[in-house]
């Protein structure tokens, strides 16, 4: 192990990691608001709009992120659509990771028994107060082992980023290796870095699911 290769390719890999997260929490953020839409759409059972959310999530969650990619960068343009490597990571990683948060969101929503909402409708709450103070809460309780662990997935599933020319950690391991062939150096610090982006988020996630089981939502 050349130490003084590792400190030459830790700026660029430093650089990767923030181009990384910056594309990772945009998508998540996308994928966040994507799925909650989708999870309430099928939670009131509106029928138009539930057929096509069930369509798209069985979509989404059965082809891989690279094919959706490859769709979005190489396919849309055929149609005049055209984009740029960034827009498509983002884009694809929103379309994919909606339907995982849409199904974290939905299980969450309906584990919920039907006798609380019953109840709170007895004590004179309308129906916007029931599902903010009764439903939400207990909902999101039970979402956030599913929710967290979509993050983590969704972290991670920026490595095929590098196919679409995004100079993600990936991508730059990848280049640094084939230009220099110092492979145990550059998969070292690809390690590394994925470590330090998502162990602190798998931390925070077991911390906010026991705070949160902690003040009775969920139980």
């Amino acid at each position: 192990m050349n130490t003084e290769v590792l400190q030459t390719y830790l700026p660029l890999f430093r650089e990767a990691a923030w181009l990384t997260v910056r594309l990772g929490i945009l998508g998540i953020l996308l994928a966040t608001a994507v799925g909650l839409v989708c999870a309430w759409v099928q939670f009131l059972k509106i029928p138009v709009l539930r057929r096509i959310a069930v369509v798209y999530i069985e979509l989404s969650r059965n082809t891989p992120l690279l094919v959706q990619l490859f769709f979005i960068y190489y396919g849309l343009p055929k149609i005049g659509l055209s984009t740029n490597p960034y827009v498509c990571g983002v884009a694809g990683l929103a379309f994919l990771g909606g339907s995982y948060m849409a199904e974290a969101f939905r299980s969450g929503l309906e584990a919920v028994p039907g006798i609380q909402a019953e109840s709170a409708y007895s004590l004179g709450m309308n129906r916007r107060q029931t599902m903010l103070h009764v439903i939400l809460p207990q909902a999101v309780s039970t979402s956030i082992p599913a929710f967290m662990a979509n993050i983590i997935f969704l972290l991670k599933e920026t490595s095929v980023f590098s196919a679409v020319s995004i100079m993600d950690l990936m991508f730059t391991a990848k280049d640094l290796i084939g230009l220099h062939y110092n492979t145990k150096e550059a998969l070292l610090l690809l390690v590394l870095f994925y470590l330090i982006i998502l162990l602190p988020v798998s931390i925070l996630g077991s911390v906010v699911e026991r705070r949160v089981r902690h003040a009775g939502f969920g139980t």
